[in-house]
């Protein structure tokens, strides 16, 4: 598996404005270092304790973008060094990133994850929720996170139609978001299987693990 190719490979397949995460969980620290020397420095992990494990003895420039489902009693752990948190999911889970940011003397990154698949399994705001959410006294009241845009999975499917028009439905939730919140810059949007049809249709971020570091192999 020759993961310098295959990074090289993506990143001159897209646009130089997309960000490109490389989802590194169950990936050794060996895999991420030679992701690393080709001078790639944003990895994104889906379970808190692989996340900080990972951190504490890999390269301190590295980007770590947690990826997975936060539950708000293990933000604590992450608080201190994560650069972005994506899939921010209630408000409950985003004051209690705010207090730990603000013990760390931070302000953290989010994206707040929309829910657009047909699946009931992903999690996320609905559009109204968003807008009630950013509306909020309470939101603004939040001084240790920042909220630099949306987050959403398209079902997963084989139907390339019913993937570009939930990716496209996202896509119009970010843009009227971004007239009413100003901060709005990242669209995190696509995956191994599906990130060209999200740049086609906005994407500003993707997430691609296995067409780097080859099928994750499962503990």
């Amino acid at each position: 598996m020759n993961i310098t190719a295959n990074l090289q490979q993506i990143k001159a397949s897209i646009p130089k404005y997309v960000t490109l995460v490389a989802v590194s969980k169950t990936k050794p620290n060996t895999a991420i270092l030679e992701a690393y020397q080709t001078g790639h420095r944003i990895f994104g992990e889906n379970k808190v304790q692989e996340l900080t494990e990972k951190y504490e003895s890999l390269p301190k420039d590295i980007e770590w973008h947690m990826i997975g489902h936060l539950q708000s009693n293990k933000v604590k752990y992450i608080a201190p060094f994560v650069s972005l948190i994506h899939g921010v999911d209630s408000f409950k889970l985003l004051k209690e990133i705010n207090k730990r940011a603000a013990q760390n003397e931070r302000v953290i990154n989010c994206l707040l994850q929309i829910h657009i698949a047909e699946e009931d399994t992903k999690f996320g705001f609905d559009e109204k929720e968003v807008i009630e959410l950013i509306k909020s006294e309470a939101f603004q009241d939040l001084k240790n996170i920042k909220v630099v845009g949306l987050m959403g999975m398209a079902t997963f499917t084989d139907n390339e139609n019913q993937i570009r028009k939930e990716f496209k439905s996202l896509k119009k939730i970010f843009d009227k978001l971004s007239t009413l919140y100003f901060q709005l810059s990242t669209l995190s949007m696509g995956m191994s299987g599906d990130y060209q049809i999200a740049i086609e249709e906005g994407s500003t971020m993707i997430r691609v693990g296995s067409s780097i570091f080859g099928e994750r192999n499962y503990h």
